[in-house]
């Protein structure tokens, strides 16, 4: 009976990466294994199943033959002198004769035939690899965390206490995965890690398929299930500098997810969200407003107070100044942690003309009126 699809068992297409393919192991892994369903055959044999499509899938060597020829078996190797049965049961043998085996037996091998050169990395990918590498330690993943903070607190700073949950090293196997400090020691290959198979006069190590090059054998912790990660909340301080813009990104370095087999954990990164000012309008490290004036201090000039975001400040406003026109105030804008500097603040000011609630008021106006008779508006007519 033909044997199910390696991917169709993990649940992930064929183009899915090595990280695909291991999440897709350990939930399946966690879900039959044979601790977690005492007495279920059904749960034991899929178990199994699961652990031999990943042994193959995990493995680059072994993936690119299954790939290509649609099956991989460690019974391959044992095709006899004459080359590599390497095909399903029925199908014709592929043929290495004429192959240019003087990378193997070094000079003195027979030479390259034309038609040999296309067999030469099916070759390379069954018998290069020697032994394989036991799981490596891996890094943990970083997290992001976004961080709501109001105008002020952006502007001088604050410290914010963070509730987050991470993964963190379990502490029932110290990481390992394992329900023991060491685990057995595997039976088919006693520990070593390696497996012999032999093609023709050649005898290779290989990695051993059942404990995957560890040389021993664990049972799954039952507290992480054999991840070596258990998830946990944990509450974080982080110092928000003065100054933090929309948007801005903190490191917090160790705060990430726990790594695997004692790796590094990864960093908590925290996107600050800054509430906006009614008032005080931020570009950059600058700080703009609007200020209304009178038409008195528009035309007399004065001296009128302005708020900033250190309190109140003086401003000079020149003679027959403009609706619209722009001040700019030196250093009262926002201050920079990064590059130790301060904005500035830029006032623009709105002329607001007054209302004639009494005929004084109004007369005073159609005097005024009379003093100056020219047209704002002359200079425009003129560029239409």
């Amino acid at each position: 009976m033909a044997k199910q699809d390696y991917y169709e068992m993990l649940g992930v297409a064929k183009s899915a990466n090595a990280d695909d393919i291991r999440k897709a192991y350990r939930k399946l892994a966690r879900k039959y294994h044979p601790d977690l369903n005492p007495g279920d055959k059904s749960a034991e044999e899929r178990f199994k199943n699961i652990q031999e499509a990943y042994d193959v899938l995990s493995d680059t060597k072994k993936r690119q033959i299954y790939d290509q020829h649609g099956f991989y078996s460690e019974s391959a190797f044992a095709g006899g002198a004459g080359g590599f049965t390497g095909g399903r049961p029925g199908e014709t043998p592929v043929d290495f004769g004429g192959f240019d085996f003087s990378d193997v037996f070094g000079p003195g091998a027979r030479q390259e035939s034309p038609r040999s050169g296309a067999f030469r990395d099916i070759f390379s990918q069954i018998f290069g690899g020697g032994r394989e590498q036991s799981p490596m330690p891996e890094k943990g993943t970083d997290l992001e965390y976004a961080l709501n903070i109001d105008f002020w607190q952006a502007i001088r700073g604050t410290t914010a206490r963070l509730s987050i949950t991470r993964q963190d090293v379990c502490a029932t196997c110290g990481g390992s995965g394992s329900a023991g400090s060491a685990g057995a020691a595997c039976p088919q290959c006693q520990g070593t890690g390696q497996v012999s198979q032999t093609a023709g006069a050649m005898r290779f190590n290989l990695s051993c398929p059942r404990c995957g090059g560890t040389g021993k054998l664990r049972n799954a912790c039952p507290t992480c299930h054999g991840d070596g990660r258990v998830a946990r909340p944990e509450t974080v301080e982080v110092r928000i500098p003065p100054g933090a813009r929309n948007g801005s990104r903190l490191r917090v370095a160790g705060k990430g997810n726990a790594g695997t087999l004692g790796a590094h954990p990864g960093d908590l990164y925290i996107t600050t969200r800054v509430e906006p000012h009614p008032f005080f309008q931020r570009e950059g490290n600058d700080i703009s407003i609007r200020l209304p004036i009178t038409v008195t201090e528009a035309g007399l000039g004065a001296k009128i107070e302005v708020p900033t975001i250190d309190g109140r400040a003086l401003l000079r406003v020149p003679p027959g100044t403009a609706n619209g026109q722009k001040f700019r105030m030196r250093e009262k804008g926002v201050f920079d942690a990064r590059s130790s500097q301060r904005g500035d603040q830029i006032v623009e000011v709105v002329v607001q003309a007054p209302k004639a609630r009494d005929e004084r008021t109004k007369e005073l106006l159609r005097e005024l009126a009379t003093l100056h008779p020219e047209d704002p508006r002359a200079e425009v007519w003129s560029q239409v």
